[in-house]
């Protein structure tokens, strides 16, 4: 009952929301692409905070001197970094699919009201090429955030074992791994690429429409 009644209260906001914001010119078309663009500017930033990390931890294990725990507090904050990045992703996301699914729910109800069978025809034919971008576009980011779960457990991992073994034979433990993480994160930067571009073709689209 708690999570029905949660779920009733946050569509609720969102509806009204909509509500609000249609009277003043800005529709759900106009806050699907607006939000669409917030995210592809947050995984292109979440891609180089990734990156980050990676050069974080390729200079650890390139360790040659200096104060260990300098090292282990850079690589955590790297980590905490790409960690709270990953979930602005998540949201964006979340965001994204809460006014997608009202804005065609919207269209798909307007089609009704058409008196003219040939508009309606027209507009049933955008709303089916809008929703196959929309899949299309969805599809990549879900994928490109499914990437950097295994990625973050990898860097969480070291860097809990690290914050115990402070020393040089725990380095070069790690130095051997460098290889595989740094595949896991070209998978996950490629992943958010294409998401990235795919965002573009949409927005792009969106706007010629």
């Amino acid at each position: 009952m708690p999570y029905l009644f949660l779920l009733f209260l946050l569509t609720s906001c969102s509806t009204a929301y909509y509500g609000a914001m249609e009277q003043i010119g800005f529709h759900k078309r106009d806050i699907l692409v607006h939000r669409i663009e917030k995210a592809r500017e947050e995984q292109a930033e979440t891609k180089e905070q990734f990156k980050t990390a990676l050069e974080k931890f390729a200079a650890l294990t390139d360790f040659h001197g200096g104060d260990l725990q300098d090292k282990y507090e850079e690589l955590n904050a790297a980590y905490e970094a790409s960690a709270e990045k990953a979930e602005a992703v998540r949201r964006r996301i979340a965001d994204i699919e809460d006014v997608a699914e009202a804005l065609f729910e919207e269209w798909e109800e307007e089609l009704g009201q058409y008196h003219n069978a040939a508009m309606r025809a027209q507009s049933a034919r955008q709303l089916a090429e809008t929703k196959h971008r929309y899949r299309r576009l969805i599809t990549a980011m879900k994928r490109a955030a499914a990437k950097m779960d295994p990625v973050l457990a990898m860097f969480h991992d070291r860097v809990l074992f690290l914050k115990h073994n402070l020393n040089a034979r725990a380095i070069a433990s790690l130095q051997g791994e460098l290889d595989q993480i740094q595949d896991n994160v070209a998978s996950l930067i490629r992943e958010m690429e294409r998401a990235i571009a795919e965002a573009d073709t949409f927005i792009r689209a969106m706007q010629q429409s």
